[in-house]
């Protein structure tokens, strides 16, 4: 009696998931350039921690000087939910452009994932043990890999969006 329950339970779970999915997806598929630059976070941005941010790659501060920039685990966390945005971006590139960039995408895509780790990793060591050298590192990195993705990106909207440039410098 309990085993075709658990059944019945196990392939209603499975039903619900899909469905969330599939709504995900659908509502994925009907952003727009403009409501993905709508969805990033202008409260803090990482134009203090590089003279040419969003044209080139790499900063010009310390790990310590980059903790105090990003308002610690704020300017972490803002990271954190740009990188997912413009992970988006390069999907939308993906799906709707045909001269687009493939290598550019996927180093957008990693770059994504690499922050999205990174920041996790240091807000984890954050909550352990507060602004230890570790955390500073981790943040170090997660905002080097994130300037370079937005310079990246900055990249592929001049390819393939250019009139949204000046929207997403704003942004950012």
């Amino acid at each position: 009696m309990i085993f075709p329950m658990l059944q019945i339970a196990a392939l209603v779970l499975v039903t619900l998931y899909f469905v969330k999915w599939r709504l995900g997806v659908r509502r994925r598929n009907s952003h727009t350039w403009e409501s993905l630059l709508l969805r990033l976070r202008p409260d803090w941005s990482a134009r203090e921690l590089s003279d040419q941010f969003l044209w080139k790659e790499g900063l010009n501060a310390t790990p310590e000087d980059t903790w105090t920039k990003m308002e610690g685990p704020h300017g972490l966390w803002v990271m954190y939910q740009n990188a997912r945005v413009m992970l988006e971006m390069a999907d939308y590139a993906a799906r709707n452009g045909e001269s687009v960039d493939r290598v550019l995408l996927e180093t957008l895509r990693s770059d994504a994932m690499q922050i999205r780790v990174c920041v996790l990793m240091a807000l984890a060591q954050y909550g352990f043990s507060q602004a230890s050298e570790g955390v500073r590192v981790n943040a170090f990195r997660a905002a080097s890999m994130y300037t370079g993705m937005a310079a990246r990106m900055m990249q592929l909207l001049q390819e393939n969006a250019a009139v949204l440039v000046p929207d997403f410098v704003a942004a950012m």
